[in-house]
C-alpha cells in the first residue's frame, strides 16, 4: 500500500493495518456514534466464518485520526471489500483526509483483486453528505448495507420518560404482558443460540424473510462472549418471542429475531423489549439500536412488517447516509450493477 497524498498545508495522511484492540481503544474513546459493526468483535465474527478482516487506521501527521473494520467477501459476482457502518472518520472535517482515505483503500482493493468498495458510515442522509459522498468519487450502491434506517431510544432517560414517548397501543401492550404474567429472561449459552436459530427458520418460512446463517449466529456466541444474549418472552412455559441482543457499549442493539404462532396472540415482542431497555439502562449503556425499519412510503421494504411495532416505543427516527460504492474495475462493476438491481427487486429489498 503506497502512502497517502501530501496537501498543501503538507498534511501526510497514511493508511496502516493496527492491531484489534488499537481499533476497539480509539473507536470506543473517539466516535460515540459508532457502534458494533465497526469494532474488532464484529471482524473477528467473520474471521470465524473463514473471511479475510483487515483492521486500519488512518494516520495524519502519524496521528490517529480514524479507522475502518474491512471485510474482504468472495462473491461469485465478483470480490469486494466492505466496512459496514464505516469508515471511522470526521465526514464534517478536513476533505484531504477524506480524499487521502478514498485514494488509500482503493489502492488497497486493487491489490486485492476487488471490483469495488462498498461502505456505509453511520452519519445522517443529508444532501450535504451525498454531495460530498459524489465529490469523494463514490456511487450509490444498488443494495443497502446492514440498517440504513433505524429507531434509536436514549436510555439515559428515565424508565418513566421512556414509557411516555411510547405510542398509547405499545404503552398498554407493555403493560398487558405484565398483567397476564409474561416472563422475560435471557441466556448466554451456546444450546441458546441454536434453539434461537431454529426457532429463526421457522419465523423465515412463515414471514418470508431470509435468515441469518446458523454459523454467524454462533459466532457472535463465541466472539461476544456474555454481552451476546438470548432473550426470550414466555407464557405458561411456551416461548412467544426471541431476540439475540448485543449489549456493547454505548450502544445495545436487536440484532435479530424470531417469533412463535403463540405469539401472535400474546404481547411477548412488547414484554421482551421493555426488559432489554431496563436491562441495558441498568448496564450504563446509553443507547438502545432497533436496528432496522423501512423508509417512509416504503410499504414493500424488507422491514415493512416490523415498523410500526418497532417505532411505537418512541424514540428518533434516524436515517443513514445509504450504501456507496467505490468502482474499481469499472467495467466489471457495471455488470454487478445490473444483477444486484435485479436481485433487489426479486427480493423486495
Amino acid at each position: 500500500m503506497r502512502c497517502g497524498k501530501v496537501t498543501k498545508m503538507a498534511t501526510k495522511v497514511e493508511l496502516r493495518k493496527i492491531t484489534p484492540s488499537e481499533l476497539d481503544k480509539y473507536v470506543l474513546e473517539n466516535h460515540h456514534e459508532a457502534n458494533f459493526l465497526q469494532t474488532s468483535s464484529w471482524g473477528k465474527t467473520y474471521e470465524y466464518d473463514g473471511k479475510q478482516v483487515f483492521y486500519f487506521g488512518v494516520f495524519s501527521d502519524n496521528k490517529l485520526c480514524g479507522s475502518a473494520v474491512a471485510i474482504l467477501k468472495p462473491a461469485k459476482r465478483g470480490r469486494y471489500l466492505e466496512i459496514p457502518g464505516g469508515p471511522i472518520l470526521d465526514w464534517d472535517g478536513k476533505k484531504s483526509i477524506l480524499r487521502s482515505f478514498m485514494s488509500e483503500i482503493k489502492d488497497f482493493a486493487y491489490e486485492q483483486n476487488c471490483v469495488f468498495v462498498r461502505m456505509r458510515p453511520n452519519i445522517a442522509d443529508t444532501d450535504k453528505h451525498r454531495e460530498l459522498a459524489k465529490n469523494l468519487g463514490l456511487v450509490l450502491s444498488p443494495m443497502h448495507l446492514h440498517a440504513e434506517h433505524t429507531v434509536m431510544l436514549d436510555l439515559t432517560k428515565s424508565e418513566d420518560e421512556l414509557m411516555a414517548e411510547m405510542r398509547r397501543q405499545t404503552r398498554y401492550e407493555v403493560r398487558r404482558a405484565t398483567k397476564l404474567g409474561i416472563k422475560v429472561e435471557y441466556s448466554t449459552s451456546k444450546k441458546a443460540f441454536n434453539d434461537f436459530y431454529d426457532l429463526q427458520l421457522e419465523t423465515a418460512k412463515r414471514q418470508g424473510f431470509i435468515p441469518s446463517e446458523r454459523k454467524l449466529i454462533l459466532a457472535q456466541h463465541d466472539i461476544f462472549g456474555d454481552k451476546a444474549r438470548i432473550y426470550t418472552a414466555s407464557l405458561d412455559g411456551k416461548k412467544l418471542a426471541q431476540g439475540l441482543i448485543l449489549m456493547q457499549k454505548p450502544e445495545a442493539i436487536y440484532h435479530e429475531a424470531a417469533s412463535t404462532l403463540d405469539g401472535r396472540k400474546y404481547p411477548g415482542a412488547y414484554a421482551l423489549q421493555w426488559q432489554i431497555m431496563k436491562d441495558a439502562k441498568a448496564m450504563g449503556i446509553d443507547r438502545y439500536n432497533l436496528f432496522g425499519i423501512a423508509p417512509p412510503n416504503s410499504p414493500h421494504h424488507r422491514y415493512a412488517g416490523v415498523t410500526t411495532f418497532k417505532t411505537g416505543f418512541g424514540g428518533e427516527q434516524v436515517a443513514y447516509l445509504p450504501a456507496h460504492d467505490l468502482v474499481i474495475k469499472p467495467l466489471h462493476y457495471k455488470l454487478v450493477h445490473i444483477l444486484e438491481e435485479a436481485r433487489k427487486k426479486r427480493r423486495h429489498l
